[in-house]
């Protein structure tokens, strides 16, 4: 029977959010796992009542509730067929801080990096650090024991946890945390579920036998990483059960059960005092596995706050991401491994000190062939490469990928380099090159398979893998889970990795927290075949999925859909920086992440019968707030080029549905704009006049609360034809051709003028050819057709100009950077197109590079005083980068010069005009742009190089905002 009416009648008594729509069921059935499992419902609770009203829903009708924040899990924790319970909108408050005891009180839907931003200006943060820290939360990370980076020094999550508020299967709300002996006794005989619960822990671990095999069964309680089952071994270490003075704390048990036992509304932390300020890694480089591993106890002898390792392949990975390349400076040659060793101390000379005798010992074990000393922000940049690492293997092409099975076992130090021998030797066995990535100082390593689990003999390789692996993790009495849990695709093994008897144990304990079995089944206990409900069906017939864009450079739209693994980085928050991704800043919603975007279009490619698979409304909700920043194409560790494929959507969506009017009048606005430059005047009246721009906004769906932009009084190119002449130089140092975009043509003539006055001026010959439009309007509209026209004719005139030694410039990003993105796959001369694109350039490029050739010096510029900050247009970010706009603007002496760390401004071309995105589009430029030019006193002046960037600065802060050229054009002597 369907359960959708009871569902409307849940929804309207929930002061939350309730959906059960095909869109938002589609996005939810993923995590960052291999599994794919459609629920029942997504809800946003508000509040506990919320929650109380879900509990008694799934018990009613025999359904269950799967918890979940970032939905970054590896192990498919987060994926179910009952109601996905998602608290990372709604409870998300940090609700006090206790200084003096060192504790903090959070919600569950509290990112750890934004805890810890907090937490500094009391001297205080939480330690454990995952490579998700800038969007995981702390609920999820209670909910896997997470560890990270940091745990050699600080510990674990289940460490730190002091207290939980959690609401019990039976709808009872119940404080778990630090109880005496007597207390104890006195809970374990309440006649309430709490009550139950306490007397059965005591009833079952209470005997001696039990007790003993508890003890030789478990992992190595050497090993501080380890997630297999439930931790009855930590309860075992309370005066209850022990003679020591540490009294009994259910959270124990409940840190690292995955939702299975409770629901938890709010934690208590117990927190570390900073870290000493003084650091340095000694990044010490291998030419072998073996060598690296056979190091780990050497150097873990030297008080580490953090011991990590990466290897060769995921080294590689990083060659190909832009946002990586400047991370990768470190490196010397072409190590088969790094192994990052970090000290730290209280002042620059006991740190050296340590360091020193650090490098001192590893040159003695005549292991390492190298050992560069970072200090400073080269520490954070080596970290940020490591972190990248888990999604940098999403980039391998094709249906091949770096599978997380086995990537999460851990084993005493002393261990580690046999266990390792005998794990490659295993994989040589299959014929496998395994992917080592590790927390080698925790004797953790996250060993990846590469395998195609779309085919059916790769799915039976997964189980091989994993089962055989297993037992070699037994075989050294160590943990199948370090830190990512076992969710589903370990949790078949704990009997294995406990013994039959322990496990029935854990059974039962599952059974007195949830007789009804609710809470996130599947997991732990009565697990879920590991190699079923897989997110790719195997052996399916591959859709055949034709496309106007070329996307073969993935295989494909689909394989480049696929290219998203889950790993959430799309969901860092502003004050992380970057761009990635606007829209989510500022709804909160998972709906508007990259992440949900890339698998709701391989949901549909993959499963749509319709011939034109593009062809449903769902599409169309879930790009909605796209701004097609291309922030995913850079800061995703996978490269999905989400703006190309909301093109490419746009475009086969509107072949069976039409192009409405509005969506025409902003493809077409350079023919537009190019009417209305004949007679400026009156169209700037139109448009400025409070009656008639009022009627035009509300006639064309335009917000009522925006600015129209003004049409210059004459052309640039009728302003180029009139004094050609002029910019034709004998001693030049360079000839230049120069793209008259259709923004700079009819909007922002002036600039154009600046710039062709300042390279004439600077001794360079500017050349014009009539060319096109560059396509930008049609391209962010998915009129493909039109766009590709335009490409190919601005290919066919610049193919036989554009050389190393006459570049190609341009002054608007969106457009100028079509060249090097969109024409590449839009072009049918594919080979013009890329060499044109290797030539091209945003003049901010071209001029840094001749300032580094030293072509243009600060001697031809003003000593006069300024102080600018610059805010950098999204294209620019993804595509090239900010630097050489803060250099050009840095180029007078006495320039100072900062770059606002502003993310997406929000207008993304005709996306602020539109009435329906007015409001994202504002707050989007309220989360750090408007607020930092706002503090800026009147005289500091205001950059930015895109003409919709300086529009919506206009019209959110009443600030005029300069183009970088003429700032500098104005500075010339």
């Amino acid at each position: 029977m369907s359960l959708i009416p009871h569902l409307q009648a849940l929804k309207e008594n929930f002061s939350g959010e309730l959906f059960y729509d095909d869109l938002i069921k589609s996005i939810y059935a993923t995590d960052a796992s291999v599994y794919r499992m459609l629920p029942l419902a997504v809800a946003y609770p508000k509040n506990n009542a919320d929650i109380k009203q879900l509990i008694e829903f799934a018990k009613t009708h025999s359904t269950s509730l799967i918890p979940r924040t970032a939905g970054t899990s590896l192990a498919g924790q987060c994926v179910g067929k009952g109601i996905v319970v998602d608290v990372s909108k709604y409870f998300t408050k940090i609700l006090n801080v206790d200084e003096k005891k060192q504790t903090v009180t959070v919600q569950p839907g509290v990112v750890r990096d934004q805890l810890n931003n907090y937490l500094k200006p009391f001297g205080l943060f939480f330690g454990p650090n995952t490579s998700t820290s800038n969007r995981c939360m702390i609920g999820g990370m209670v909910g896997n024991n997470s560890s990270g980076t940091t745990s050699i020094q600080y510990g674990v999550t289940r460490d730190k946890v002091i207290e939980l508020h959690t609401i019990l299967s039976d709808g009872s709300e119940v404080i778990f945390g630090e109880v005496s002996s007597n207390e104890f006794e006195n809970k374990k005989n309440e006649p309430t579920l709490e009550g139950h619960i306490y007397k059965t822990i005591y009833n079952e671990l209470e005997p001696e036998t039990v007790q003993n095999n508890i003890k030789e069964k478990f992992p190595k309680p050497e090993i501080h990483r380890r997630n297999t089952g439930y931790a009855i071994d930590e309860l075992l270490k309370s005066n209850i059960f022990s003679d020591t003075p540490d009294n009994f704390n259910m959270c124990k048990l409940l840190s690292g059960s995955e939702g299975t036992l409770a629901f938890t509304t709010q934690i208590t932390l117990k927190l570390d005092k900073l870290p000493p300020q003084e650091s340095i890694m000694v990044a010490a480089h291998f030419s072998s596995i073996e060598n690296c591993l056979n190091t780990v106890e050497l150097v873990m002898k030297h008080n580490l706050f953090t011991c990590e390792m990466m290897d060769k392949t995921i080294l590689d990975c990083t060659k190909q991401n832009k946002t990586q390349e400047i991370n990768r400076q470190f490196l010397v040659g072409d190590p088969m491994a790094i192994l990052m060793c970090e000290v730290k101390a209280n002042t620059l000379e006991d740190v050296k000190n340590k360091a020193a005798k650090l490098v001192e010992a590893i040159k003695e074990s005549n292991l390492s062939y190298a050992y560069p000393m970072l200090i400073g922000n080269n520490i954070n940049k080596a970290n940020d490469l490591r972190s990248a690492g888990l999604g940098l293997l999403g980039n391998i092409i094709g249906d091949k990928k770096a599978v997380a099975c086995i990537e999460d076992t851990a084993v005493v130090l002393k261990d580690l380099a046999s266990y390792i021998s005998e794990f490659t030797s295993l994989m040589k066995s299959y014929k496998q090159d395994a992917v080592y990535y590790a927390h080698a100082g925790a004797g953790e390593i996250h060993l990846r398979p590469i395998l195609d689990l779309k085919k059916k003999e790769d799915v039976v390789l997964f189980r091989k893998i994993t089962t055989d692996v297993a037992h070699l993790v037994k075989k050294y009495q160590g943990s199948m889970s370090g830190e990512h849990g076992d969710g589903i695709v370990r949790a078949e093994f704990i009997p294995l990795m406990i013994g039959e008897e322990n496990y029935e144990v854990l059974k039962r304990v599952k059974t007195a927290f949830d007789a009804d079995n609710i809470f996130n089944p599947g997991k732990i206990v009565e697990a879920y075949a590991m190699d079923e409900s897989l997110r790719y069906v195997s052996d399916r017939l591959e859709p055949q999925v034709e496309t106007l864009m070329d996307f073969s450079k993935s295989q494909g739209i689909l394989r480049e859909t696929e290219k998203c693994n889950g790993s959430g980085d799309c969901r860092k928050l502003p004050e992380f920086g970057g761009t990635m991704c606007p829209s989510y800043r500022a709804t909160r919603n998972e709906k508007d992440t990259t992440r949900a975007r890339a698998n709701a279009l391989r949901e549909f490619l993959t499963n749509s019968s319709k011939k034109n698979k593009f062809n449903h409304t769902e599409l169309k909700q879930v790009f909605d707030l796209c701004l097609s920043c291309k922030a995913c194409a850079s800061e995703c560790p996978s490269s999905v080029d989400v703006a190309s494929l909301k093109a490419e959507f746009q475009y086969q969506y509107q072949k069976e549905n039409g192009v409405s009017l509005r969506t025409k009048l902003f493809a077409y606005n350079n023919k537009l704009n190019g009417i209305g430059s004949r007679i400026p005047k009156l169209t700037n009246f139109v448009f400025s006049n409070g009656f008639t721009s009022s009627l035009l906004k509300k006639s064309f769906g335009v917000a009522k609360e925006r600015s129209l932009p003004l049409i210059s009084n004459k052309s640039l190119n009728n302003s180029i034809q009139s004094i050609k002449k002029q910019y034709l130089k004998e001693n030049k140092i360079k000839t230049v051709y120069f793209f008259n975009d259709e923004f700079t043509n009819h909007l922002d003539t002036s600039i154009g003028l600046d710039a062709i006055q300042l390279l004439t001026a600077l001794n360079y010959e500017v050349k014009f050819v009539d060319n096109a439009e560059s396509g930008r309007s049609f391209l962010s509209k998915g009129l493909l057709e039109q766009a590709r026209k335009l490409a190919n004719k601005n290919v066919s005139l610049f193919k036989n100009k554009v050389t190393s030694d006459t570049p190609l410039i341009g002054i608007e990003p969106s457009a100028i950077f079509t060249f090097k993105d969109e024409y590449l796959k839009l072009a049918d001369d594919k080979f013009s197109a890329e060499a044109i694109a290797k030539h091209t350039f945003l003049i901010e490029e071209f001029i840094h590079k001749e300032i580094e050739l030293g072509n243009i010096n600060p001697e031809q510029f003003t000593l006069e005083e300024k102080t600018i900050k610059f805010h950098g247009h999204c294209h620019q970010k993804a595509i090239s980068n900010q630097l050489s706009s803060f250099s050009v603007l840095n180029l007078p002496k006495n320039y100072k010069v900062t770059i606002i760390p502003s993310g997406c401004c929000g207008m993304a071309g005709s996306f602020g005009y539109e009435k329906e995105h007015y409001e994202v589009s504002m707050q989007i430029g309220e989360q750090t742009l408007f607020p930092a030019i706002r503090k800026a006193s009147e005289d500091v002046v205001m950059s930015a190089n895109g003409t919709s960037c300086r529009h919506q600065i206009k019209d959110g802060t009443n600030r005029e905002a300069k183009h970088p050229i003429t700032i500098l054009k104005e500075a010339l002597i």
